[in-house]
């Protein structure tokens, strides 16, 4: 199977913050986000796998800033590491200032999503070829929470966790 890019998967929503999505602070609702990040990525991991994809977990949500009502919100999502099924997904959420229209990053999740076939069996996905800077450190950054979450799971001895491992040696 030929590797794929980052960039192939890359997907950008962008929408208003209505008043109907609000919390009583008049700030976007964290489930309304985790929704819209979702979506994102789940358009990402069927880019890159032209599967069906179905979300595995959420494996990292940082609520950094709150997002008031009336903002431009911008989720923008990619896989940023494949393996055999499973595709990690990094978002990041940017909210614009409504005078300036400067951009700020306001959250970000990883998600986990994985492809599957038309019974819901799990089916062998493209592997990644990062480009960038910060697509080499997600990349990395990706089996070492892999392999956190086998060993946390009990899939996986700590023994084997060998990115881990590599952490805390000197």
């Amino acid at each position: 199977m030929q590797a794929k890019y980052p960039k192939d998967s890359r997907t950008t929503l962008t929408d208003l913050v209505l008043p109907s999505e609000t919390n009583p602070l008049n700030n976007l609702f964290g489930g309304e986000l985790l929704a819209r990040m979702d979506r994102a990525a789940s358009i990402a991991a069927r880019r890159h796998s032209r599967r069906i994809v179905v979300t595995a977990s959420v494996n990292h949500v940082a609520f950094n800033k709150a997002i008031p009502l009336g903002s431009v919100v911008t989720v923008e999502a990619a896989v940023s590491r494949a393996f055999k099924s499973s595709m990690e997904i990094f978002i990041d959420v940017w909210v614009e200032d409504r005078e300036s229209g400067e951009r700020s990053k306001a959250n970000e999740a990883i998600y986990t999503f994985v492809a599957v076939n038309e019974t819901g069996a799990p089916v062998k996905v493209p592997p990644i070829e990062p480009e960038t800077k910060i697509e080499k450190e997600r990349y990395a950054a990706a089996l070492r929470r892999k392999q956190l979450s086998l060993v946390l799971a009990g899939k996986m001895p700590p023994k084997d966790a060998t990115e881990l491992k590599a952490l805390f040696e000197d």
